[in-house]
């Protein structure tokens, strides 16, 4: 096994998130003594137990402030967001998202302000901070997992061209058990997939292959790679490596590749809303996840993986040797991806493509 090696127009977004999405958490905890009045609301899509030790350690180093940190749907929390724009009330303090498009475009439409971190950033230019408004926090490949009890050496997928052939014989028993995010409920699964059609020579092929092959599209990360661990799929495609190999600590038949065609590398994405009430709060704890310290924390539950590293942790990760890393940078380029008739066209093909599971 071997390891990883200027402001623009805003662009039409959906209608269809903002009139769906239900404003509600899915899960909300309290980090710090609930007896002090100095709250910083968080709102992030990260699950609480992959954040949960750096937030510990934030309350510690600041017990002036305490922490309500509120899990969400990234659909879902891009239309809070923007609505917090546009009336100004019951903003975050801190908002944190993986559909770091939805981040750069709450950016591009004047919803953030800026901030000078006291500490060095997690990486240079535009992929890791973009106006100073938005930045990027973890170093997160996506990657594919598959089920070693089920999956044979010989038949393990290491890039997109393997899955092609897993998928593309008549009978073949992969059918129905490759699964991937249904991109209309997940916002990061959207953003992996639009980046595959424009960067993959492949994506024509896969695209074929996942319909004829019957691939499941289905919501969320977590769940997908539950699925593969009891054996109902086999093989998940563009799921986050930090679930993914945090999940490989509890399942031994659980393998993580990169893929060795190319390799996306996502950095989720904070920001401080326009109207935070706390955004001298805001700012501290975002200084603290940019810190050495904070990202030694992430790295504990594999939010910033070095993607250099043959080893990560206990976990015996295959990585792939020489994989093309591409990092998503935060720049309005992402924002291409969000025009209406370019999203509506998308998932229609999308549905056409998948079962819904």
């Amino acid at each position: 096994m071997t390891g990883i090696g200027k402001w623009v127009r805003p662009i039409a977004f959906w209608a269809a998130t903002t009139a769906a999405a239900s404003a509600e958490p899915e899960a909300v905890k309290i980090y710090g003594s609930e007896e002090v009045r100095d709250e910083i609301v968080v709102r992030s899509t990260t699950d609480i137990e992959l954040l949960e030790p750096l937030l510990r350690a934030f309350a510690a180093s600041a017990p002036q402030s305490r922490v309500r940190y509120e899990q969400w749907n990234s659909n879902p929390l891009y239309a809070d967001a923007a609505r917090a724009c546009r009336t100004g009330s019951n903003a975050a303090d801190l908002v944190i998202s993986s559909a770091v498009d939805q981040q750069v475009k709450l950016v591009n439409d004047g919803c953030a302000q800026p901030h000078w971190p006291l500490v060095d950033e997690p990486g240079t230019g535009p992929v890791a901070n973009w106006r100073n408004e938005v930045f990027g926090i973890t170093v997160e490949p996506a990657v594919i997992v598959y089920n070693s009890d089920f999956v044979t050496i010989d038949e393990a997928p290491m890039s997109r061209f393997d899955i092609i052939d897993l998928l593309r014989p008549a009978g073949s028993r992969f059918a129905g058990r490759v699964a991937t995010y249904d991109i209309q409920a997940s916002g990061l699964g959207y953003l992996f997939a639009f980046l595959d059609s424009q960067q993959a020579t492949t994506f024509g092929s896969m695209i074929e292959a996942f319909a004829r092959a019957g691939a499941i599209a289905t919501c969320c990360s977590a769940e997908i790679i539950d699925g593969v661990a009891d054996g109902r799929y086999l093989i998940a495609y563009n799921v986050l490596g930090s679930y993914a190999l945090n999940r490989a600590e509890t399942a031994d038949n659980l393998v993580v590749v990169a893929p060795s065609d190319y390799t996306l590398i996502l950095r989720r994405a904070a920001l401080i809303p326009k109207d935070a009430g706390n955004p001298a709060g805001a700012a501290q704890l975002l200084d603290f996840i940019l810190s050495s310290e904070g990202r030694r924390l992430l790295a504990e539950t594999h939010l910033f993986v070095d993607v250099g590293n043959a080893e990560e942790g206990d976990v015996d990760v295959p990585l792939a040797t020489g994989a093309a890393l591409r990092e998503i940078p935060l720049s309005p380029v992402l924002l291409v991806g969000l025009d209406r008739q370019k999203r509506a066209a998308f998932i229609d093909l999308w549905r056409s493509t998948f079962r819904r599971d």
